[in-house]
């Protein structure tokens, strides 16, 4: 038997995802051969469609797999805005253990009983940094006027208006022409996105806030799960386990060659001490108390150690 299956993301070959997502189809070919005929497409914007249109094709089943932003689903599934809360999540080893436990196990459940997917794993979509065109942002008031890009997430906004910012959502297909004409003068994505999409042309100034981690399920169509046989589900988990542990190894190894990468470009990085960082968690405290509170009160327990803001 022969599965087909097609697969779709948002970018190019050298990021961390298309790279892990070969990483997975490699190992899903040595483990089972010829069991599996699969399509991929690195990124369906180089054919004009909308990058969210991957969820739908995904649910309607259209596509098998893809990844994305877990931000674009906190609507549907109100336990995924524990990402969407400011200055939470910036110890990357502390968030992988706690998807890898029983936070991850939450998550998967809940997006099983909401949603068309079945989540095979998560992956790392990057601790979120500013950037921006007109000046060094060193503090909360650097930030004050700024038109930022960001996702469609209402954490995101509450915490960039606390900031004295305007948000507005575009579409990962259309940012790079808002910023390149100057229709937003900051965005916020990890240092491997920034560098990926050569935002550095534009924006010369960038701030390692950590402003969010960024988790991208990797979701699955669920009819399509369930119809599978036992042993194609089997290959798949396995395939999954060594492409997730790769993507995360990447996501970890850009931040650091990306950055040089950047300063060698003349970009000017701006590193918060704790004093600085402090400021920025107090400037957006009731954000994260709102965050909190509109949480399922079943997250309370495995929430990250808040006690340091």
């Amino acid at each position: 038997m022969t599965v087909r299956f097609r697969i779709a993301g948002y970018q190019d070959e050298p990021s961390v995802h298309t790279r892990a997502m070969r990483v997975m189809m490699h190992a899903l070919q040595d483990r089972a051969g010829d069991t599996f005929e699969i399509e991929f497409e690195p990124d369906i914007a180089r054919r004009g469609r909308k990058v969210t249109d991957l969820l739908d094709m995904t649910a309607s089943g259209d596509l098998e797999l893809c990844y994305f932003s877990s931000s674009y689903l906190s609507q549907r599934v109100p336990a995924l805005g524990i990402f969407d809360i400011p200055f939470q999540f910036t110890d990357r080893r502390d968030t992988k253990v706690r998807l890898d436990g029983d936070l991850g196990a939450l998550l998967k459940r809940d997006i099983a009983a909401r949603t068309e997917y079945v989540v095979l794993d998560f992956w790392d979509n990057g601790l979120r940094h500013l950037s921006n065109r007109k000046r060094p942002v060193r503090a909360p008031g650097d930030c004050m006027g700024l038109r930022i890009r960001t996702l469609p997430s209402a954490g995101y906004h509450a915490a960039f208006r606390a900031l004295g910012m305007t948000p507005v959502t575009i579409d990962v297909g259309a940012m790079m022409q808002a910023i390149a004409s100057g229709e937003v003068d900051a965005q916020e994505n990890p240092l491997t996105t920034i560098r990926l999409f050569g935002i550095e042309r534009y924006h010369q100034h960038v701030t390692t806030t950590a402003c969010f981690h960024g988790i991208a399920p990797v979701l699955c169509n669920a009819k399509a799960w369930a119809g599978w046989p036992d042993d194609v589900r089997a290959a798949l988990r396995v395939a999954f386990t060594e492409a997730t542990a790769a993507q995360w190894r990447f996501a970890a190894e850009d931040d650091v060659t990306c950055r040089a990468e950047l300063t060698a470009k003349g970009v000017g990085i701006v590193d918060l001490d704790d004093d600085a960082r402090a400021a920025f968690r107090q400037a957006v405290r009731s954000v994260i108390d709102a965050g909190y509170a509109a949480l399922p009160r079943e997250l309370d327990t495995l929430r990250p150690d808040v006690s340091r803001i």
